[in-house]
């Protein structure tokens, strides 16, 4: 490698890369981590190709009609020119971990065999359908110490990313069908644990005619279609990671129509919660020609909003925390890891002096927060000249298997990702935090617990709100049916049945809200859930527990405005916008709610009975 003033990462073998962690990887905080709780950074790339190729127009056997010029037959690149143990050997001394693999979801119905062209390198695959190649690429690659994430990133195997019929999960194919794709390979590859992650959609965004939206609860809403889809799959596979980007765009670029790059924003106000808490990650994207309110177009589809390359490192830091890494701060409704799962800049050839520049400043605000990352792409071509025909990729290949990589010598970009493979950051063993999860019942039930989706419905015609087995429920909202769950402290659950309470018949220690109805759970249990009807209470689900509780309490009124606590549980975010929200401490829990119909308060929750844990 050419002197750069930064040394390249330490080269791990496979069995080196093996021995340094423990499948399956889970969540705590902010971080993952391994089986055994220590971190486990992703330092990932993406492996590209079995998303498809071909760019939508001409023949689809032409190679000029595919993304640079590289047909891949929907198999990951350069398979055809290297054997996949030195394509291997490239990523370990690019200093990877991890790699993204995405793939279409035509790839899962594919019962073509690819050509033996196709395999040149590796006559191993020869006969082999896309489906069979990508299962000998994830057992090379899980052999050889990595951690593999796949990527659903397109439905067809046309090249992502316009309007190109791959805009949302259920562009060309139904949400039931892309759901079910996922549950298929969370089983083919569950016996295989470093198969530790899906990451459920690449770039969800606006089609020709309309727009994804966060929360809204119909057919165009990718948080109640990340949510299904990643509690089926851990239902399915209970070891994996479930990754979720936002919305990638929303609007017609016009500079008079609004439009715009959400990203996690809306997270803020409306995160995810799943049935495994602690297998939660959030990922999102950052291209220098683009930006928060631009496409990246050039000509049709450009507005005059500034690109991220446009912004001063300090710009550009603010606005990546705004759009991305707030979701790592502790301790609140939302808090989870965030993977940059793609980024990326042009290395050889002509050089883009502002995305050079944008490139540094990236690497630097990944560096000083941190961050989990995956580069795009990593696996390119060269062409007779030996000149790289995708000058993004990390390493490229010739036909003859010629390597030009990073780590070869006139590669701008080796400097700054040495420096990011190389940064100092957390390791070590990373100890259990308390979560707080958002129970959303907006629009329909939100049942994220194990045990009570094994159960009949036990509030019928009204939606119900069921907390992640371990959490109990700790903070309602007053008007929106939405509330918050916790694991702080949590009491020790005992074995029998969990009570429904519809009246006052559990009622002790005296009228603790006097006028108002009471909704009890019996002494020694606690409430894990609750239903509405409208947004009035219908009725508490509490669950035992093993040791007596005390019944001493506070009565926490919430009617005329918010009552939560100073410090501690997610009190620096908002779970419930524009309504009143009652919270009991972290050192409480739920006993009770008090509502009425009188003063047209319509039912609502109005109080708590808050009781101490201990």
């Amino acid at each position: 490698m050419a002197d750069t003033g930064t040394a390249p990462p330490p080269a791990l073998t496979g069995a080196q890369l093996a021995a340094s962690w423990t499948a399956p990887l889970s969540t705590r905080d902010r971080y993952v981590v391994d089986a055994a709780g220590d971190r486990f950074k992703l330092k990932s790339g993406n492996w590209a190709g079995a998303q498809g190729t071909w760019q939508g127009s001409g023949d689809v056997g032409d190679v000029a009609n595919h993304q640079a010029g590289q047909m891949s037959h929907n198999i990951p690149l350069g398979l055809d020119r290297k054997p996949i143990a030195q394509i291997l050997a490239d990523f370990h001394a690019l200093g990877l971990n991890s790699i993204r693999l995405p793939f279409a979801n035509a790839l899962v119905h594919d019962t073509s065999v690819v050509p033996d062209s196709a395999v040149t390198a590796n006559p191993q695959l020869k006969g082999k359908t896309p489906l069979q190649v990508l299962d000998a690429v994830v057992a090379a690659l899980t052999a050889d110490g990595f951690a593999v994430i796949l990527n659903n990133h397109t439905t067809s195997y046309r090249f992502c990313c316009g309007l190109d019929g791959n805009e949302r999960w259920n562009s060309g194919q139904s949400t039931q069908q892309w759901i079910d794709d996922w549950v298929f390979l969370a089983k083919r590859y569950q016996a295989d644990k470093r198969v530790v992650g899906a990451d459920l959609r690449n770039e969800v965004r606006r089609d020709t005619w309309n727009d994804p939206n966060w929360g809204w609860g119909n057919d165009h809403d990718l948080n109640k279609a990340l949510e299904e889809a990643g509690n089926k799959i851990l239902q399915a596979n209970p070891d994996m990671l479930v990754i979720m980007e936002g919305i990638n765009w929303q609007g017609i670029p016009t500079d008079i129509t609004p439009h715009g790059r959400p990203t996690l924003t809306p997270v803020a106000t409306l995160s995810n919660t799943l049935i495994r808490s602690d297998k939660l990650v959030y990922a999102a994207h950052f291209y220098g020609y683009t930006g928060p309110n631009h496409t990246g177009a050039t000509g049709t589809g450009e507005t005059h909003d500034p690109r991220y390359e446009e912004f001063t490192p300090a710009q550009l830091a603010q606005v990546v925390d705004d759009q991305a890494l707030f979701v790592t701060r502790s301790g609140q409704h939302f808090t989870a890891p965030v993977w940059i799962s793609e980024f990326g800049a042009a290395g050889r050839g002509d050089i883009d002096a502002r995305e050079r520049a944008w490139f540094t400043h990236f690497t630097d605000i990944l560096v000083r927060n941190d961050t989990d990352f995956a580069i795009w792409p990593l696996v390119g071509w060269t062409d007779a000249n030996g000149t790289p025909q995708d000058n993004w990729a990390m390493v490229n290949y010739g036909a003859n298997g010629a390597r030009l990589g990073v780590m070869d010598a006139g590669d701008w970009r080796a400097t700054d990702w040495n420096k990011l493979v190389n940064a100092p950051g957390r390791t070590g063993r990373i100890a259990p935090a308390t979560r707080w999860n958002m129970l959303n019942l907006d629009h329909s039930d939100y049942n994220v617990s194990t045990t009570m989706l094994a159960k009949p419905d036990w509030s019928p015609g009204n939606r119900k709100g069921n907390c992640p087995d371990g959490q109990r429920v700790t903070g309602l909202a007053r008007s929106s049916g939405r509330g918050l769950c916790t694991d702080a402290g949590q009491p020790a659950r005992a074995s029998g049945a969990w009570t429904v309470v519809t009246d006052e018949r559990y009622v002790t220690g005296g009228d603790w809200a006097s006028g108002y109805n009471k909704l009890q759970c019996p002494d020694r249990t606690f409430a894990v859930g609750y239903s509405v009807s409208g947004n009035a209470m219908a009725a508490l689900l509490c669950a035992p527990a093993t040791a007596s509780l005390p019944t001493t309490g506070r009565v926490l009124w919430f009617d005329r405005g918010d009552n939560r606590p100073a410090t501690g549980g997610s009190t620096a975010s908002d779970w419930a916008p524009g309504n009143y929200k009652g919270q009991c401490t972290d050192g409480e829990y739920l006993a009770g709610v008090a509502h009425t119909w009188r003063w047209n308060h319509g039912g609502v929750p109005d109080a708590l009975l808050c009781r101490p844990l201990a």
